[in-house]
């Protein structure tokens, strides 16, 4: 059952007067409950918790931790339709999707349970003392990993399960050994606090200090910015825009003990379509990437947002046939009237560029907060003279750029900021060219696909999703697959200590 109130602890509190309530963006009405947003009382009483609890919880066996992972997973699963109706009527996302997120939330949990029941992940090292070494004796010294303390998460707009309460944030912090305080998203308020529920059941069950996880609430930015700067909370986790995580960034960066910001942000994920792409798999590819670029309305970090390609006749038809192609698919719902309005606004300040021409756009009438799919089309000379046409178009939107050469497809690449993906899509005829861009792509991207779509995000030990800035706020840490623990640790070395008193795994 929906309170509207907020997960203090293992407590429900309502303390304020400002309230919100969520909207169900597919019949554009809002939703019932009224969700109270935290107080600075009840935001500093979560992060007090939060610290008490971090001093028992981070000596807490890992198979004791995997237990309360694994929990959390099948008490998830118990909230059967509850969550899942829930789900759709914040989200406008059908009941597939609802689903198959929930799916991802309780693999990523039990992948990270079945991680921290061994310790290889604490990248453990030992180098044995060696008392008769000259001039000086060599100390005992060995290394381990250990939590860095409570951690706030902000829950994501776009995926209301898998990178929001529950999702890969809070696994990976909470499989570390570290407090989670969650910052619900404000338009999925209620989907957050059925998954809190959740989550404080499985404490419960396995016996977690009170504290652990808490859930809160709140539609503007006092709580947020609260919870970052509040001084014993020691790193932040975000999913969203540039704006939001840059923001969340400077924040951390005044405090006087300044602390990490691990933000996923934006990303237009370049996808270059070699010539004989065009000349053999032409309508092939133009129907996989009408689907790539509109599938979940394009509100995929991941969706690609930037196709390049070479000038020519080929070209050409080809980009008609993808325009066709996309705006065939019929108009689909987007998560909130917010991320309808900055699809709006950013698509405009794109086609408004000069040069760019619009070369497909759906244009009938549509509901509120549905999207008018959208594929436009400009030189690489034009993109290479306007930083406009980098914006990213969050939604079912793809601008290509046809560069005259090689060189300049190249020169087009050398111009991005970072993203999450590059993409290539050749024959074994292009093969002779793609060092050179894969050069190019590696110094921008975080990952590199061959002859695939970039949309969809595996969870496993290899998985990169992150890049150099603004994809992320630090490129040599990723937001997806077992790699995310890492975020939430920190190195610590004990030298010459007596080896009873040891943790287990540096012991000989």
């Amino acid at each position: 059952m929906i309170t509207g109130k907020n997960y203090i602890g293992n407590q429900l509190k309502a303390e304020g007067t400002t309230t919100h309530k969520t909207v169900n963006p597919k019949l554009n009405t809002q939703n019932s409950t009224p969700f109270y947003q935290a107080t600075l009382n009840e935001v500093n009483e979560a992060v007090a918790l939060a610290d008490s609890a971090f001093k028992v919880y981070r000596n807490i066996p890992g198979e004791q931790r995997a237990a309360f992972l694994n929990a959390i997973a099948d008490e998830i699963l118990a909230l059967d339709t509850e969550l899942t109706d829930m789900y759709m009527s914040e989200s406008g996302l059908p009941e597939g999707r609802a689903q198959g997120e929930r799916g991802r939330t309780i693999g990523q949990l039990r992948a990270f349970a079945d991680l921290i029941l061994k310790d290889e992940w604490r990248n453990v090292t030992i180098d044995e003392a060696i008392p008769t070494r000259q001039p000086l004796p060599k100390s005992d010294i060995r290394k381990t990993s250990i939590p860095i303390g409570p951690v706030v998460v902000f829950a994501a707009s776009n995926f209301p399960l898998a990178f929001s309460t529950a999702g890969g944030d809070t696994a990976s912090a909470l499989a570390s050994g570290c407090p989670v305080i969650v910052k619900s998203h404000a338009m999925h308020s209620g989907t957050g606090e059925l998954v809190a529920s959740a989550i404080i059941k499985a404490a419960e069950k396995t016996g977690m200090p009170n504290g652990v996880f808490s859930n809160i609430t709140g539609s503007g930015r006092v709580v947020g910015t609260a919870l970052v700067k509040h001084p014993k909370v020691k790193a932040v986790g975000f999913t969203g825009s540039i704006a939001g995580g840059r923001a969340l960034y400077n924040l951390a960066a005044e405090r006087n003990e300044p602390i990490p910001v691990f933000a996923e942000m934006g990303s237009i994920n370049p996808v270059i379509v070699m010539p004989n792409v065009i000349e053999k798999k032409s309508a092939e590819t133009a129907t996989t990437y009408a689907g790539s670029i509109t599938v979940g309305t394009g509100q995929f970090c991941t969706n690609p947002g930037l196709l390049l390609t070479l000038a020519g006749d080929k070209t050409d038809a080809f980009i008609k046939d993808l325009a066709e192609k996309t705006v065939a698919i019929a108009p689909q719902c987007m998560l909130h009237p917010n991320i309808k309005d900055g699809f709006v606004s950013n698509g405009k300040i794109v086609t408004s560029q000069p040069g760019v021409e619009i070369v497909g756009q759906i244009t009938n009438n549509i509901e509120a907060n549905f999207a008018a799919s959208t594929i436009c089309t400009v030189s690489g000379s034009d993109f290479l003279t306007n930083p406009k046409m980098h914006t990213e178009v969050f939604g079912p939107f793809s601008l290509v750029v046809k560069a005259k050469d090689q060189a300049e497809l190249v020169e087009v690449i050398d111009s991005l900021e970072g993203q999450l993906t590059g993409t290539v899509l050749a024959e074994k005829e292009d093969f002779t060219e793609l060092p050179v861009i894969a050069d190019a792509l590696q110094a921008k991207v975080g990952r590199i696909i061959f002859n695939g779509v970039p949309t969809g995000v595996e969870v496993c030990e290899s998985m990169t999703h992150g890049g150099p800035y603004p994809a992320s706020s630090d490129a040599r840490f990723t937001a997806v697959g077992l790699g995310a623990i890492k975020r939430w640790i920190r190195p610590f070395s004990f030298q010459d200590w007596p080896t009873e008193l040891l943790p287990t795994e540096l012991r000989n």
